[in-house]
């Protein structure tokens, strides 16, 4: 039987460490996840299970976790994982916010399970997390521009408008992501359009 989306516990932005990767386009899951936390007016991050983590309290009291995975964005499952296991988070209760090269930059999905679409750093998490079935808000970069390769184009540093236009992105992001934790992952996939 198929997993069904829970409560979201853990909001895991997707990206690489360091400065040299920051405004990448495969760093929009951090860039997510930033955005939240100033929302939030959080301040204060530990490292924790391979983590930068923080601590965002919901209307209501509910407390999720803000992560961002310090191992690369190929091995980034590892610490999601263990930080999901620290927490008594099933991956139903994780979401993942990540960059989607099949959608169209600026456009965001919520999506729950199903495919990798190629992307590494899924691949690792449904490995570490021994499932599918966990909820994604996919972040449109676009595609390569001509014969530029896939790596090429989202480790590349952003600057001017394209990094005006990711900071953008990951502001939708977040606003999507607060539909997510306030209505359920499962609506707001009905819903984001």
């Amino acid at each position: 039987m198929a997993a069904t989306p829970g409560d979201v516990l853990i909001v895991a932005g997707l990206g690489n460490p360091g400065a040299e990767y920051e405004l990448t386009r495969h760093n929009v899951g951090f860039l997510t996840v930033d955005a939240l936390a100033a929302r939030a007016g959080v301040r204060y991050w530990k490292s924790e299970a391979g983590c930068m983590v923080a601590s965002m309290r919901m209307p209501g009291g509910r407390e999720v976790l803000l992560a961002k995975p310090q191992d690369f964005m190929n091995t980034s499952g590892g610490p999601v994982s263990k930080l999901a296991h620290a927490h008594h988070a099933s991956p139903a209760e994780l979401l993942v916010v990540h960059d989607e090269v099949d959608l169209e930059a600026g456009q965001v999905r919520v999506k729950f399970g199903g495919g990798l679409n190629a992307h590494n750093g899924l691949r690792s998490m449904a490995d570490k997390l021994g499932t599918r079935d966990f909820g994604r808000v996919r972040v449109g970069i676009g595609r390569p521009p001509g014969r530029m390769d896939v790596a090429t184009y989202v480790l590349r540093q952003l600057k001017g408008n394209f990094a005006d236009e990711l900071r953008l992105s990951a502001e939708h992001a977040a606003d999507v992501v607060e539909a997510c934790l306030e209505h359920g992952v499962a609506r707001a996939e009905t819903n984001v359009r």
